[in-house]
């Protein structure tokens, strides 16, 4: 993937689960789900909008630290505000390559990274949460997200080679 393209990845990322959550009511997006461990899909979005969020706001301060998150129950609660926290996001997301220090709850460790690795790493994230919410969007009988929608980059590459 070249460099300029992560953030139009990220993008499409984050625009694909605006699009899933919109597709549900508000009592569907607050649901405990039982095929999803009894969590809700509002929880899921909102955990992947808080990292996203954390990255952004540890860019300019040269550290992010992901288990720090604000864990603000109206992502989770209220799709509206949940797509605005998105496009808060999106409009963050064109920004310099640089070194950030990763802080962790393991081991307080505090390690070099920078900001397009972590945005692979929430991309990635985002896909695997996506996964789950595939799962949970099936249940509640909405199925029309992208065939791809919750698959990793590299699992569609792969599966486009055993079709050739």
């Amino acid at each position: 993937m070249k460099v300029s393209s992560i953030t139009t990845e990220a993008k499409l990322i984050l625009l694909q689960l605006v699009k899933s959550i919109n597709l549900l009511t508000l009592d569907e997006y607050t649901e405990n789900l039982e095929v999803l461990s009894c969590s809700t899909i509002g929880q899921h979005s909102r955990h992947v909008i808080e990292l996203f969020q954390q990255l952004s706001n540890g860019y300019d301060k040269g550290s992010i630290n992901y288990d720090k998150r604000n864990r603000d129950i109206r992502i989770q609660n209220n799709i509206d505000f949940a797509t605005e926290c998105i496009a808060e996001i999106i409009k963050t997301l064109n920004r310099h390559n640089k070194k950030l220090q990763l802080i962790s709850l393991y081991d307080n460790a505090s390690i070099e990274t920078n900001y397009y690795r972590e945005l692979i790493y929430n991309i990635e994230h985002c896909i695997h949460h996506q996964a789950m919410l595939k799962i949970g969007l099936n249940y509640l009988g909405k199925n029309q997200m992208d065939e791809n929608y919750g698959v990793a980059k590299s699992t569609q590459i792969y599966k486009q080679k055993c079709v050739q």
